[in-house]
């Protein structure tokens, strides 16, 4: 959302800056795990600041006519599909898309998050936002362009005919939720594995590890123009990130702070948007179901392509892989996604 643009909701959940996402949501959900040790009345304060936080997206789902059958029996039955967005803002309140109206706001970033059955991983997977690909609607054009044109049912509706599977939930996250994350921990170290000087902001930087405060690391994983290859160096710098927070959410010092727990969750809920049936009740449940997971247990990668193009109208596109998109629906559908995964190289 623009400075000037206007929203219904009080100022302090305003959504300002969403053009990324680096799986906040996703943490705090791991977060609130952590939460359990410590006690139920502890953990109903979190639930609490979590619902009366957050926003709501009024339509997030598109008409259920239009959508894949959930399974009913089977591994696939018990698995979770999340959808998490970010979104630039081009002037038009966040407001239109949540609720599936055309605006000026297009999906900058999306990831595809599996939990399975056996809730022992997690598997992300980046999806390039330049990826050509059919529009229910609108036609063949870049995958991010779903959200400008009928906002985040349209993408949903648009991911789910991809990979023939259902998207059970959706967040949405905006900026100032990743540097609240980052500075709450007291920084979180990378190992930045490219030296280069962002196109626009004061810090340059190193090839090695190093410890990223909030300002930082959002200039860490927004930039792309300084790569030779752009948007992929970009997802790979956003998933070695994810990693370095991962590690530092579940670090000791982390798990044994109540104090550090609450901060992660009061600070970031006011910069999250869920679908209606993502509340802290569903929010606990899944939370109690990953206690056992951790950094090592997730594992990232990119939505395989047939490298770049241009379309027929001279834009610069990402051209999909059909046969890996029809493998992973697949291991989706059977709830197969990790071992797909090592079959294939990927992650």
């Amino acid at each position: 959302m623009s400075a000037d643009a206007q929203s219904p909701v009080p100022s302090r959940r305003r959504r300002n800056k969403r053009r990324n996402i680096l799986l906040i949501f996703l943490v705090l959900v791991l977060v609130v795990s952590l939460a359990g040790a410590v006690g139920v009345l502890y953990l109903g304060n979190l639930a609490r600041s979590f619902d009366s936080k957050t926003q709501t997206i009024p339509q997030a789902f598109p008409q259920e006519t239009l959508r894949p059958a959930k399974p009913t029996h089977g591994p696939a039955a018990k698995a979770m599909n999340v959808l998490l967005l970010g979104s630039d803002s081009r002037g038009d309140s966040l407001n239109l898309t949540e609720e599936g109206a055309p605006s000026n706001q297009r999906s900058d970033t999306m990831m595809w998050v599996h939990i399975p059955a056996d809730r022992k991983h997690i598997y992300l997977m980046s999806i390039m936002r330049d990826t050509w690909v059919g529009i229910p609607g609108v036609g063949e054009a870049k995958i991010n362009a779903a959200m400008a044109n009928g906002g985040v049912p349209l993408v949903v509706q648009t991911l789910e005919g991809m990979f023939k599977n259902r998207i059970d939930h959706v967040a949405i996250v905006d900026f100032d939720g990743f540097k609240a994350i980052t500075d709450a921990l007291g920084g979180v170290e990378v190992d930045v594995p490219l030296a280069f000087t962002p196109l626009h902001g004061k810090t340059d930087f190193k090839a090695g590890p190093q410890l990223l405060n909030g300002d930082q690391a959002l200039a860490f994983v927004r930039e792309r123009y300084a790569f030779t290859d752009g948007d992929y160096q970009r997802v790979k710098d956003q998933q070695i990130f994810l990693k370095a927070l991962l590690n530092s959410v579940f670090a000791p010092a982390t798990m044994a702070n109540p104090a550090t727990v609450s901060t992660i969750v009061n600070e970031l809920s006011p910069y999250i948007s869920v679908d209606s049936g993502f509340d802290s009740a569903t929010l606990g449940a899944l939370a109690v179901s990953l206690k056992s997971v951790r950094g090592a247990d997730v594992t990232s990668f990119t939505l395989p392509t047939l490298g770049t193009g241009t379309s027929a109208d001279g834009q610069s596109i990402v051209l999909r892989d059909d046969a890996s998109i029809a493998a992973i629906s697949k291991a989706l559908q059977e709830d197969t996604l990790g071992a797909y995964l090592e079959s294939a190289g990927l992650g």
